[in-house]
């Protein structure tokens, strides 16, 4: 097993090294894997990139662009045949159209391919000429990155872990009633299997909507054609080691196959290939959810930048052999729910969760940056008198009603420590301060040739991930 192991790096090596050659000598291909945690808009965000790299009108953070060298942009098939091809065109649609609405998420893995002409700049502008750089985007769920946890941990670890933060949550009430019930040590009895992995799954989706993050197993709330196999059929139980045969035994041999047949594949065929990698976040509803969830939202940033130290993994190491994710940028979504005034305040805050994560993770050389960002702009600011102050709100179309309405969130602090500090301690609601939230759908359109929708900071986004490539 070793061996094989040892081998398979070397052959990964040599191929990654293969491509690394033939794309600086032809056409360079940056490969960008873009997930997102718990609705934070992901779909939005890949659809919107695509539009505005192909309509540049509204990029002009987009160095290469404000210069004039990307001459020309196009669509053209992924180069992985075996992946569904993310539906650009009918996502945008469903944002330009004369009745526009939020597209559906996308559920699986994906991936769209487009291609630059750029000039070179510099010395070589007047050397060599246009040449072709390919971006291919990946999209994939933000639960299937958090799954890489479980790679360091045995079954018995997990189950640990995973009993000792829920025990306090009310979603885990029914789930956690139902385990005392069971004779772990009992020889297998199927439909208890079955029925716990149920519990466990419903404790999932409900800790998912609650406004947590660490909701894993990923395949649990995703299963896709995995749904009902044994591999996605197992659930955290109490107590040690089990005698072969027994329920807990089963559970942890599943557990084992869950990370052997469905983890290991996904990193080694995905994202060991990724050279820059977005994660998206709704940092305005864990706010609004309260400390537990922005706690929450703290540990799962640790969890997915633990990808980028393979020195502690074994399998990682192997897999990233000779290559790594250069570039990582965490974005906060959905900026435009806030007044332009706040959106340091919310960089601010998302920097300090990624300098938690990040001092933690110690990845090697790879370059990070938080942002606030709209991948799609759906409001419009202003100032509303209220019970004679100013305020600086937001105006938009109601999800729910379609009816227009103003909006303000609440005043976010300038000290990040105001919100961490508190969450850090398991506080259970904010002291004296109270965020909302409020569910905009997105603006009928009146776009202009060249133009691209309209964002806040996507072409900062474009420029931190592909700016030195271009």
């Amino acid at each position: 097993m070793a061996i094989a192991g040892l081998a398979d790096g070397v052959v990964r090596s040599i191929e990654g090294l293969g491509d690394r050659v033939g794309q600086a000598l032809f056409e360079p291909v940056i490969r960008v894997g873009v997930t997102g945690l718990a609705r934070a808009g992901k779909t939005v965000f890949i659809t919107s990139l695509i539009a505005n790299l192909m309509d540049r009108g509204r990029m002009p953070g987009l160095l290469a662009q404000g210069e004039g060298r990307i001459l020309a942009a196009y669509l053209q098939p992924q180069p992985d045949v075996t992946l569904p091809r993310f539906d650009y065109e009918s996502h945008l649609a469903a944002l330009t159209g004369p009745e526009p609405h939020w597209p559906e998420s996308t559920r699986t893995v994906s991936e769209l391919r487009l291609s630059l002409r750029v000039r070179p700049a510099g010395l070589l502008s007047g050397v060599t000429g246009p040449r072709v750089i390919h971006l291919d985007i990946v999209d994939y769920p933000g639960e299937w990155l958090l799954d890489l946890a479980l790679l360091d941990k045995s079954y018995e670890e997990w189950a640990a872990e995973v009993l000792a933060r829920i025990g306090a949550r009310s979603e885990a009430a029914a789930y956690l009633a139902q385990v005392t019930e069971v004779d772990t040590a009992a020889p297998l009895d199927e439909p208890v299997a079955q029925a716990l992995a149920a519990g466990f799954t419903a404790y999932l989706h409900a800790a998912r909507a609650a406004g947590f993050y660490d909701c894993t197993p990923g395949r649990f709330i995703l299963p896709g054609d995995l749904a009902g196999s044994p591999v996605v059929t197992f659930a955290p139980l109490p107590g040690g080691k089990a005698g072969r045969g027994s329920l807990r035994a089963e559970m942890a041999r599943r557990y084992d196959a869950y990370k052997r047949e469905v983890v290991k594949p996904f990193f080694r065929d995905h994202f060991a290939k990724i050279d820059r990698q977005v994660v998206l976040v709704d940092a305005l509803d864990a706010i609004h959810k309260g400390p537990q969830a922005v706690e929450d939202m703290r540990r799962a940033m640790a969890d997915i930048l633990s990808a980028f130290r393979p020195g502690r993994n074994a399998f990682l190491t192997q897999l990233f052999l000779g290559r790594r994710v250069e570039r990582i940028l965490f974005a906060a979504t959905k900026a435009d729910h806030l007044h332009h005034a706040q959106h340091g305040r919310l960089t601010g805050i998302m920097a300090a969760l990624l300098r938690e994560a990040r001092d933690r993770a110690e990845f090697a050389g790879a370059t990070t940056q938080a942002m606030a960002l709209a991948a799609l702009r759906a409001t419009v600011e202003e100032r509303v008198s209220h019970n004679g102050e100013m305020l600086d709100c937001v105006r938009g179309r109601l999800l729910e009603t379609g009816r227009q309405a103003a909006f303000y969130a609440g005043d976010l602090p300038d000290d990040p420590g105001q919100l961490l500090a508190p969450a850090r301690a398991g506080a259970k609601e904010w002291l004296g301060r109270d965020y909302q939230v409020m569910r905009f759908a997105p603006a009928p359109l009146n776009l202009r040739p060249g133009e691209g929708p309209p964002h806040i900071r996507l072409d900062r986004a474009a420029q931190f991930l592909l700016g030195d490539k271009l």
